[in-house]
């Protein structure tokens, strides 16, 4: 009998990327949750620890000097700087987690989605999410507490921005409903896990079926 365990699968990198406050993080927060082979990519970033954050969890938090000696150490698969921080994504615990066949799961702008396709698009799936309308997206940001007046104005003007570059992605859902959003990503995600290229060792499994084994 040909033992089906040989069918091994590399990992892939999910993005999600949106405009603060139309539901990535949680939806991230969603997923983790309830699927042991995701595991959360964890940035460093440049910006002060907030209150409810924790080190290691959320972010790693590093000086600017640690943070441009990673970079000229090509140790990040990305980088970039947003609202006066800079934030970048390690390599090395990407590529070890990749090999081991569990799947990565990124919080990060088009900026950083950019980058990684540059270095990894056979292994990224990304996917953007958008709020259902203007005032909700507002209304969002000013109910989850995280940011002052001056603060959501300035991510409310960033928004269009960020928003323009939804064309650059595989999948793009509408957060209309939070729970409809998170089921149509585990949707892309358990798909995007069955792709015949991801599966090493299908092409034996194959011939061993045809072979009766």
């Amino acid at each position: 009998m040909f033992d089906d365990k040989l069918i091994q699968r590399r990992g892939l990198m999910m993005v999600l990327s949106s405009p603060s406050g139309a539901g990535k993080t949680t939806t991230a927060r969603r997923l983790l949750e309830t699927d042991s082979g995701l595991t959360m990519s964890v940035s460093v970033t440049t910006r002060a620890k907030r209150k409810n954050e924790v080190e290691g969890r959320d972010y790693r938090f590093i000086d600017l000097t640690d943070f441009n000696l990673m970079v000229n150490r090509d140790q990040l698969l990305e980088h970039a700087k947003v609202f006066g921080n800079y934030y970048g994504t390690p390599r090395a615990p990407v590529e070890k987690t990749l090999a081991e066949g569990r799947d990565v799961l990124f919080d990060i702008d088009w900026q950083g989605t950019q980058q990684l396709a540059e270095k990894m698009r056979d292994d990224l799936i990304s996917v953007f999410i958008l709020p259902p309308s203007w005032h909700e997206l507002e209304r969002r940001l000013f109910t989850r507490g995280q940011d002052d007046a001056t603060e959501i104005n300035r991510r409310m003007a960033k928004a269009s921005d960020e928003m323009s570059h939804w064309a650059e992605y595989d999948y793009v859902i509408i957060n209309r409903d939070l729970d409809q959003c998170v089921e149509a990503v585990r949707g892309i995600l358990e798909s995007e896990r069955l792709k015949r290229r991801r599966q090493i060792g299908l092409a034996e499994f194959v011939n061993g079926l045809k072979q009766g084994k």
